[in-house]
């Protein structure tokens, strides 16, 4: 099957990029309101499931136990920008299980977002672990760790204890068998693995409504999701579309994007969860199919839909500040 064009790149006037993707839309009895093209196609979600990865530590009482509120348990699901705020939160969280960077296993790189990362240059350091994107996802396991007896070092390897239990929970989760022969490494060196969409819309379904979950597991879905919609700063940072879209609808929309043009996530208040992936990873075309999907998810609520609509369109401009073009969802219906 070929997937239909979910977005474009336009330059003065004119198409300079099509970009093919899938999308799938499941409510929480596992019904499938929206399946366009391919989507029982294994994709890896990469960062966009970390929300299901967090929820061993709540479950485990390790985020009571710590003290963890909703900056730490946002961050504990982000893919952040290595902005000063991130780094010192997860410093802090690492902190309260006597731990510190030297702890973390997800390896070093400068932060994402420019400004930190000039700042971090011109005073003559260097970056450290603290300032990984998965940092928070990382000081979330290591802390999990500590709190269930289990030995943190190698906790990102496939055959360790807590990767077990991440792996189970993903699959309660999402009815999807995560095992050794659809995995993969993730860029932070955990376990990812490759799951149809179908799938992780209804785990994120599931999350939503809390229905086919656990009491423990459905009061700590609404707990982790509570904390990105408050604090989604933490989930993402400065300019970043998963910030500004959980900013512009407070406590009413979860998105989360992952590596390679994914995007998993929620809309509560309709019990529907939903998956998206862009079929060459451009990041950018997976963030404005998003927002033209919740504008017609939300499309009761003219105003919101009307700023998710405003989202799916995003102005180019070169180095000048010049306006070159935009990166845009396709008009009206995704296009074969």
């Amino acid at each position: 099957m070929t997937n239909p064009i979910l977005a474009e790149i336009r330059r003065g006037g004119v198409v300079e990029s099509r970009h093919r993707g899938a999308i799938a839309v499941v409510d929480g009895d596992g019904g499938t309101l929206v399946s366009v093209g391919d989507v029982e196609r294994p994709v890896f979600p990469r960062s966009a499931v970390k929300v299901i990865q967090a929820l061993p530590l709540v479950e485990s009482g390790a985020s009571d136990r710590f003290g963890f509120g909703a900056r730490e348990l946002a961050l504990a699901c982000a893919s952040h920008n290595g902005e000063p705020a991130h780094a010192e939160l997860a410093l802090s969280m690492l902190g309260r299980a006597e731990l510190d960077e030297t702890a973390l296993e997800c390896g070093t790189h400068w932060p994402s977002h420019q400004p930190a990362l000039i700042e971090l240059a011109r005073k003559g350091n260097a970056p450290s672990a603290l300032h990984n994107n998965c940092s928070g996802k990382h000081a979330g396991f290591v802390c999990a760790c500590r709190h269930m007896g289990l030995d943190h070092r190698g906790y990102v390897k496939i055959g360790h204890d807590y990767q077990r239990i991440i792996a189970a929970t993903m699959t309660q989760v999402t009815g999807a068998s995560h095992a050794a022969d659809n995995s993969g490494t993730d860029g932070c060196s955990i376990p990812t693995y490759a799951v149809p969409l179908t799938n992780l819309a209804s785990g994120f379904a599931r999350l939503a409504t809390g229905q086919g979950l656990e009491p423990v597991r459905a009061a700590a879905a609404r707990r982790l999701f509570a904390a990105c919609m408050a604090e989604p700063f933490y989930v993402a940072g400065t300019a970043r579309a998963d910030t500004a879209m959980m900013q512009a609808a407070p406590g009413r929309v979860f998105v989360k994007i992952g590596a390679e043009g994914v995007y998993c996530g929620a809309v509560p208040e309709l019990g529907l969860g939903f998956a998206l992936k862009i079929d060459d990873g451009a990041g950018r075309a997976a963030e404005v199919a998003v927002a033209a999907l919740l504008a017609e998810l939300l499309k009761d609520d003219a105003t919101l839909s009307a700023t998710f609509g405003a989202m799916a369109e995003v102005t180019m401009t070169n180095w000048n500040g010049i306006d070159v073009g935009s990166v845009r969802a396709a008009d009206g219906a995704p296009r074969d």
